[in-house]
């Protein structure tokens, strides 16, 4: 089934890759016997997303990203696969829903005139000050 992320977009199931690994943490004995943490593997390069969305994942995913330009994120808190199965999707969906958002583009202000008028007033007064700490000359 395949992965949706918006009502546009959803990821096919051969675009992600699972491994299970023993995890640690909560689970007595289980934790040696099962291995429940899961590792999702996304492979960036080969995948449908638009250009300028793979580039805005790049630098979202952070140390997620191996060298080869794969996702790699490990989801280990539960103690079922299934539900770490489940968050590790659910984390690789948020990372692409916040790529897919286009950044703002900035548009340069400039400082009021109250705010220049402040400013200058702001540095008068510590010139007065540092000046105020110099030597006292006797007259």
């Amino acid at each position: 089934m395949p992965l949706d992320i918006n009502g546009q977009l959803s990821i096919p199931d051969g675009e992600i890759a699972f491994a299970f690994i023993r995890s640690a943490g909560p689970g007595g004995q289980n934790v040696n016997k099962v291995a429940t943490a899961v590792q999702l593997r996304f492979d960036l390069a080969h995948s449908v997303l638009p250009q300028a969305a793979q580039q805005r994942l790049r630098q979202l995913a952070g140390h997620r990203l191996n060298d080869d330009g794969t996702v790699l994120i490990t989801a280990r808190s539960h103690r079922s696969q299934e539900r770490n199965r489940e968050e590790a999707l659910e984390r690789l969906r948020a990372l692409i829903r916040a790529a897919l958002a286009a950044p703002k583009p900035r548009r340069p202000t400039r400082p009021t005139f109250a705010s220049r008028q402040r400013r200058l007033q702001a540095k008068a007064h510590d010139q007065k000050v540092k000046r105020l700490r110099g030597r006292v000359r006797e007259d």
